[in-house]
């Protein structure tokens, strides 16, 4: 039955949400992937590094960051301009700055968040991106240019890999996989959560004899051509992509057009929305004032975080969807309703988006059956949206074949010619892998990194019943270790902006404790434990969302996460609160504690 005025039945549609979910549900949830170790460990190998041999290092340094993406950049360049002055040392697993701006180096590679307000420090390096959305190229440029503007190449380390932390004696000992014991008085980690790349494991992988690499590691020497295209390596192969994430989003194009046969491996389709990339206006761009950047990043945090702003100043497909959503809340009665219809009001927006996205695949795909299988069927944050305007277009193209391995639970074994799918082996040359990274595990996180606190104590033994911090930055008992990432505080889509607030955070609490002749920046437990209130009273219980969605790395592949360690508000008022505390004088960590 279609409901009164909409156009759609939510009923039926919940059931088809539920029914195409649990097609794709496995047991052993990310257990389903595989590492780059072992016998796959060269997937993890950095293809643009020259070998090169040093001495192991043990000088000191005021501060040492761990990660040479934009969260250590970010770091760095704030210290120096919160006035930091010391020697402050990034080091990195890749042979150069970027992060995985430096990895990710695929044919197509563009940014799904608007440049204007993802590169950070436009104003500082006086830049304005030539793109609304940036090729990857670009943004990597960009991330060496901060390094040369601020001076960070000075102390740099890189083809480093920080394998341990220990505080002894008012400073940390930083342990390397090239024999480094390196002192710093303050560490920052910010080794990212999108640079280890991950496999399926499938039965039988290793035994295709054909050609195998990563995404993040992709093979010109093989394909030919560079990041725009131009494959003419594989005019005569045939080639399968594995996986359908935002990464197959923008290779799939280029193959289609350049492969002799490419076949498309998926499990679950992506939302795929218009992109509409354009190059930057000259005249605008000689328009912009001062503050513009911090004004228009701004802009479209409040949007994308349903704080009602005048003018939407991106305008984009992020913007477009929470907009939906904060009108229509808007037009029944205002935003004062009872959460329970709230989420009502929510979930018709979200159907209501999602039908416009899959209309969208009818409209371009000329197969039925194939467009049939490219609709997304499960809520609009499920997985993280995609935009193009080219990749639905390739499944017309006569050497281009959908798999769609929905009902095998994927890809279900490999043989030595190629994968093989409900009993049908399809015979390949090259197999590239779009299968993404093991997210949310920093080095720290996962237990690679193992930090020793005060007394020799463990950081993770201190968490075993869940993470202690404030504010997500620091722990009782770990002077002078900062954290950068997701952890007890707030996120959103551009996380560039997110990674900036921390870092500015960060670098002037250590500016105030270098003013006050503070040693020790260390959290009491007393400040600790009330913000770990905060986080448990804020937080939102995600499970229900979560338990609801197709599986993906969102929700832990179908296994939602115990409980959510993000601050329930949001991260426009949790800038706030950051901003309120250093104002308030900083005490709850510069109380002159002993080292």
């Amino acid at each position: 039955m279609v409901a009164s005025g909409l156009g759609f039945d939510p009923d039926a549609l919940r059931e088809k949400y539920r029914v195409e979910r649990d097609r794709r549900i496995r047991p052993e949830g990310i257990g389903q992937y595989r590492g780059v170790d072992g016998e796959f460990a060269g997937f993890g190998d950095d293809p643009h590094a020259v070998p090169h041999d040093r001495e192991p290092l043990t000088d000191t340094v005021d501060v040492l960051v761990i990660g040479g993406g934009f969260g250590g950049l970010l770091a760095g360049a704030r210290l120096r301009q919160a006035g930091v002055d010391g020697r402050v040392r990034l080091v990195d697993d890749g042979a150069d700055f970027g992060g995985t701006w430096h990895w990710n180096r695929y044919p197509g590679i563009h940014c799904d968040i608007e440049s204007y307000v993802y590169l950070p420090l436009l104003e500082e390096l006086g830049y304005v991106p030539e793109w609304k959305y940036s090729p990857g190229e670009e943004i990597r440029e960009h991330a060496r240019a901060i390094a040369r503007h601020f001076d960070l190449y000075a102390d740099a380390v890189f083809q480093t890999r920080v394998t341990e932390l220990r505080w002894d004696e008012g400073a940390w000992v930083v342990a390397t996989d090239r024999g480094d014991a390196i002192r710093a008085k303050h560490v920052i980690a910010s080794s990212g959560t999108l640079s280890k790349p991950k496999l399926p494991g499938i039965p039988g992988i290793e035994s295709f004899g054909g050609h195998m690499f990563h995404t993040s590691r992709w093979d010109y020497d093989y394909t030919g051509g560079d990041a725009g295209g131009g494959l003419t390596g594989l005019a005569d192969k045939r080639v399968a992509v594995i996986g359908t994430g935002a990464t197959a989003i923008q290779i799939v194009p280029h193959l289609g057009r350049d492969a002799r046969s490419l076949h498309v491996f998926q499990r679950t389709p992506s939302s795929v929305d218009v992109r509409g990339n354009q190059r930057t206006d000259p005249e605008w761009a000689k328009s912009l004032g001062p503050g513009w950047q911090r004004r228009r990043r701004d802009n479209f945090l409040s949007v994308v975080s349903g704080v009602p702003q005048d003018e939407d100043m991106v305008a984009d497909g992020w913007t477009g969807s929470a907009e939906l959503l904060r009108k229509l809340v808007h037009s029944n009665a205002g935003a004062d309703l009872p959460e329970d219809e709230r989420e009502r009001l929510s979930e018709i927006a979200d159907f209501q988006k999602m039908n416009g996205i899959r209309d969208r695949v009818d409209e371009l795909v000329e197969d039925p059956a194939t467009a049939e299988a490219l609709k997304p069927w499960y809520r609009y944050m499920c997985k993280r949206p995609t935009f193009s305007d080219d990749y639905l277009e390739t499944f017309n193209r006569p050497n281009v074949t959908l798999v769609d391995t929905s009902a095998h639970g994927g890809v279900e074994a490999f043989t030595e010619k190629g994968p093989v799918v409900g009993g049908v082996e399809y015979e390949v040359d090259c197999v590239i892998f779009a299968t993404g990274f093991s997210v949310g595990f920093s080095g720290v996180l996962s237990g690679k990194l193992p930090v020793y606190g005060r007394d020799g104590t463990q950081l993770l033994a201190t968490w075993m019943r869940g993470p202690r911090t404030l504010h997500g930055f620091y722990s009782n008992g770990f002077p002078n270790l900062f954290h950068l990432g997701p952890l007890q505080n707030a996120v959103s889509v551009n996380y560039v902006h997110i990674l900036d607030e921390q870092a500015t955070h960060v670098a002037e609490v250590i500016a105030e404790a270098e003013r006050r002749g503070v040693d020790v920046v260390e959290p009491t437990a007393e400040a600790e434990e009330r913000w770990v209130g905060t986080i448990r009273e804020k937080a939102h219980d995600l499970r229900a969302f979560q338990a609801e969605c197709t599986p993906g790395y969102y929700n832990g592949e179908g296994m939602p996460w115990p409980r959510s360690e993000q601050f329930g508000d949001g991260p426009v008022v949790f800038h706030e609160v950051l901003r309120t505390w250093r104002a308030g004088g900083m005490d709850d960590v510069l109380a002159g504690g002993q080292a």
